[in-house]
């Protein structure tokens, strides 16, 4: 399977199926603090703040087919953090689970120099063990963690943010 994967760039026609992906995770509270799906208009500035050279939206397709994305995604918006990205990997409920993830982390390790970014964040809800797992198998550390910060339903959740150096 994992040879007839490929990451590409993303463009505009790709975030119907983008947001669909994003909107699927939802309804477990594990992935996601949004509540209710999104649209393809909420998601058109943040997409638009993607760039090839700088912060990256890749597609993940396997054969030729759409199962996940990655963003890389400016950290606090300013220019002294410009090194540092926060990543965001999702994938179709059919992918999860096929080392799709280490894939695509891998992918973004590899592309940092290129990308001029030195320190990769993942925040990351503590109960969603699979998330955690998967950067850890990267050597992410525990850089910070924020307890109750979220409300899920009824549900307080903590939330761990993972930091590695390049």
């Amino acid at each position: 399977m994992l040879e007839k994967v490929r990451f590409r760039d993303a463009d505009l026609e790709d975030l119907s199926v983008i947001v669909d992906i994003y909107n699927s995770t939802i309804p477990s509270r594990m992935v996601t603090a949004d509540t209710e799906p999104i649209t393809v208009n909420d998601r058109l500035q943040w997409f638009e703040e993607h760039s090839p050279t700088k912060r990256p939206l890749w597609v993940v397709e396997y054969e030729n087919e759409i199962c996940g994305w990655v963003s890389l995604q400016s950290f606090y918006g300013r220019p002294a953090y410009d090194a540092t990205v926060e990543v965001s990997i999702y994938f179709h409920s059919d992918y999860r689970g096929k080392g799709l993830g280490k894939m695509a982390l891998n992918k973004v390790i590899e592309e940092c120099p290129k990308l001029e970014i030195d320190t990769l964040l993942g925040f990351v809800f503590a109960h969603n063990e699979p998330s955690i797992q998967l950067f850890s198998s990267f050597d992410f550390e525990q850089w910070a963690f924020f307890p109750e910060v979220a409300k899920l339903d009824s549900e307080k959740r903590d939330l761990v943010i993972l930091g590695k150096k390049i």
